[in-house]
């Protein structure tokens, strides 16, 4: 008796097919949820508004805050880039998990790595669909551009966004491996390293015995060069190599957890459990 291989014997290992289909999933799910949207540019506009006002108000009342208003909006801005790179791909898998749809996904050619590549492309829909309305609202009511920090901005951009992937990932693969009862940190996890990041004040205010701490996020490496920009007008390339060879590490440990996690979650039995 013979036996015909089946024509999954023969599936790409990695299928961009198959991304796009997930994607266009995550993609329909957004068109039919008008609250979800909403919620992609309330709170950066939220923010915007919030620090904008209040510097616009202490500019009006000292010098130094008229040198610092456009600063202050630059970090608010590519803050809500890390943390909304982090929560489009930590909310995109919850979406999966709470909607039961873990179990269902695998039991087809899908691979852990599509899911992954499907979880960043969201990730930058995400991001975009709330960063960029920011900038131009920043624009129309406060007469400041983000752009006008010119190319590095790219750079920023982009490191911020791998590093929010790279947090991103390893908490998916915390809920996968812990359950619900890890959610939280899908919200707080970022939050936590706000105060050594450098988001407000330059990594030297910090104590000595903190600043090596810092200096190992990238985060700290995008906000000290965008004030190396903004109170010197200089492009400092070593920052940028820094945050992008740390990134590199980052983004390898978070999806070196997340498969990890999906591997024992997946040999225990755990996919088919999950949801709501």
């Amino acid at each position: 008796m013979s036996f015909e291989r089946s024509d999954l014997t023969f599936a790409p290992v990695f299928s961009p097919r198959r991304i796009a289909a997930l994607l266009l999933r995550h993609l329909y799910l957004l068109r039919s949820s008008w609250p979800r949207l909403v919620e992609m540019a309330y709170w950066p506009t939220v923010q915007l508004f919030l620090w904008g006002f209040m510097t616009k108000y202490l500019a009006s009342h000292s010098g130094f805050f008229v040198q610092t208003f456009g600063m202050l909006l630059s970090a608010v801005m590519l803050w809500d880039v890390l943390f909304r790179g982090q929560l489009g791909v930590a909310i995109s898998f919850l979406e999966e998990m709470w909607s039961r749809n873990l179990g269902h996904l695998f039991v087809s050619p899908l691979r852990p790595a599509e899911l992954i590549a499907t979880l960043l492309t969201m990730s930058v829909i995400r991001t975009l669909l709330g960063a960029l309305p920011v900038s131009v609202l920043a624009i129309w009511f406060f007469d400041y551009s983000i752009y006008g920090l010119g190319l590095p901005l790219v750079g920023f951009f982009c490191n911020l966004l791998i590093m929010g992937w790279a947090t991103g990932l390893a908490v998916s693969g915390l809920v996968l491996r812990h359950g619900q009862g890890a959610e939280s940190l899908a919200w707080v996890s970022i939050f936590a390293i706000s105060p050594i990041t450098g988001i407000w004040y330059p990594i030297a205010v910090l104590p000595d015995w903190l600043q090596p701490v810092a200096w190992a996020l990238p985060s700290a490496h995008v906000f000290e060069g965008m004030r190396a920009i903004m109170i010197h007008g200089a492009y400092r390339a070593d920052l940028m190599l820094s945050a992008s060879l740390i990134n590199l590490i980052y983004i390898a440990v978070g999806a070196a957890i997340f498969l990890n996690y999906f591997r024992l979650a997946r040999r225990d039995g755990q996919l088919l459990q999950m949801g709501e």
